[in-house]
Formats: structure tokens, C-alpha cells, sequence
């Protein structure tokens, strides 16, 4: 596991699928800090080590990476630690568009290639 704080090129995201589930890496964005952590079985632990890190829990929310893919298909916007009824999110995906606006351009700030 380990969290971005610069970049992260695409070519290591593709080493990482391949280690792990093949086409795709777990990984949870702090949308405040503008962080994103990578490189986890569970979202939960990915989750567990912003939070460890001064992260604060409404901000994190959980995404896929298909780092064979491009455009819309790149990301996929679902895991259980969305769902939060309290915030007004009440499925794995994430409902609010200004938080999938929010997070599109942090993934475009610290993933290249």
C-alpha cells in the first residue's frame, strides 16, 4: 500500500493490476488533501491508512483503476466505503457529480502516462 503524494505514472499502475487482481487497482481519494492511495486488497485498508494519516473520513471515497482502459471506463466509481447515508450517498457508487468532478481532476493531477 502506499499513498501518492506526487505522481504516479501509468506503466506502475499496470504493474500493480498485474501483482494483484490483473485489470484493476483498488485505491481511495482524499478529496481535501488530494492524496490517493493505491495498492490494496480492500478498499477498507486503503482507507485505514489515509485515515492513520491524518485524513479525515468524509473525505475519502473508493474507486477502481483499469489501467488498460481510457476515458470514462478508466475509473470506476464503486466500493462499499461510499456508502454513507449520513453524507447522502446510499450506494457503493458515488452519487454526488461534484465529488466525481472532484476526484476526476485529482486522478488527472497525480496519475500520468
Amino acid at each position: 500500500m502506499k499513498i501518492i503524494t506526487e505522481t504516479l505514472s501509468l506503466d506502475e499502475l499496470k504493474q500493480m493490476a498485474a501483482a494483484t487482481f490483473g485489470n484493476l487497482i483498488k485505491a481511495v481519494i482524499d478529496i481535501d488533501r488530494e492524496l490517493i492511495a493505491v495498492d490494496a486488497e480492500l478498499h477498507s485498508d486503503l482507507e485505514a491508512l489515509l485515515l492513520e494519516d491524518g485524513s479525515r473520513q468524509r473525505s475519502l471515497w473508493g474507486i477502481n483503476f483499469y489501467p488498460e482502459m481510457h476515458g470514462d471506463e478508466f475509473i470506476e466509481f464503486d466500493s462499499m466505503i461510499n456508502m454513507r447515508p449520513s453524507q447522502g450517498n446510499r450506494s457503493r457508487g458515488i452519487e454526488n457529480e461534484e465529488i466525481r468532478r472532484q476526484i476526476i481532476g485529482i486522478v488527472a493531477k497525480r496519475i500520468k502516462g
